[in-house]
């Protein structure tokens, strides 16, 4: 009767670790924890090192603007935005790089840098004018929620956060993505800019017929095969104030 009762329970004992075992073995760990990805932080060109230099009054020339259109504050560039224009580099430039911080001081605000703007059709150039060239544009989010206001359209042939394209009769091969029908207006990858009142930091390197934009850190836009790929560095008064400041140039060879 003790053996009976021993086997009885050495049998149960054994049964039971078998069948912890066997629920054990069909438990599925958990998984590990998920860890977000940190994204890596933007790099900007400063623009300080050797062979970089400040652009201030000294630079420019007025092309087809009022005396008062542009002012140097401080160290900075203010433009009223009256009349539609520009100011040009005293020298024609070909390969360079540059960088500018700006900011729209009104909502729906345009501007822009020119590259390579050509002296023949700066020498022309009227009132309301502006110049043929590679322009890198500056336009506030508020011109894109004016247009859908006024046609009732969605604004699918530009964007507010870094277009480039050739003005006049200008060419460019546009990096992707870019405006539909045929445009050569390159379109930026990410939309990286800030909004009105904020400032906004371009790094631009314009070499070899080659235009690249960086916006805020991050490569967007640009486009090869230029033509022109020399002339005049220009800044553009379209319509509204805006301020520059940190405008620094590189030229290379």
């Amino acid at each position: 009767m003790v053996r009976l009762s021993f086997r009885l329970a050495t049998l149960a004992s054994l049964t039971f670790c078998l069948t912890t075992a066997i629920t054990r073995a069909d438990e599925t760990p958990p998984a590990p924890p998920t860890e977000t990805p940190v994204a890596a932080p933007a790099a900007r060109i400063d623009g300080i090192g050797p062979d970089w230099k400040p652009l201030g009054k000294e630079d420019f020339v007025n092309v087809n603007c009022d005396e008062n259109t542009w002012t140097f504050p401080d160290g900075e560039i203010h433009c009223t935005g009256s009349p539609v224009g520009v100011m040009r580099s005293q020298k024609e430039l070909t390969n360079l790089e540059l960088v500018v911080e700006w900011r729209h001081l009104k909502s729906g605000g345009n501007s822009g840098v020119f590259l390579w703007a050509s002296e023949e059709s700066l020498s022309s150039l009227k009132r309301n004018g502006l110049p043929v060239g590679i322009e890198v544009q500056i336009l506030d989010h508020g011109y894109a929620e004016n247009y859908r206001k006024q046609t009732g359209k969605e604004p699918d042939w530009f964007t507010t956060n870094g277009d480039v394209f050739p003005t006049g009769n200008a060419d460019m091969v546009p990096f992707p993505p870019v405006a539909p029908g045929g445009s050569k207006r390159s379109f930026p990858s990410k939309n990286l800019s800030h909004g009105v009142g904020e400032w906004n930091h371009y790094y631009i390197r314009a070499i070899n017929g080659e235009v690249r934009l960086w916006v805020n850190g991050e490569e967007v836009s640009g486009g090869t095969h230029c033509k022109p790929a020399s002339g005049f560095l220009c800044l553009e008064s379209e319509g509204s104030p805006i301020e520059f400041r940190g405008l620094r140039i590189r030229e290379l060879p």
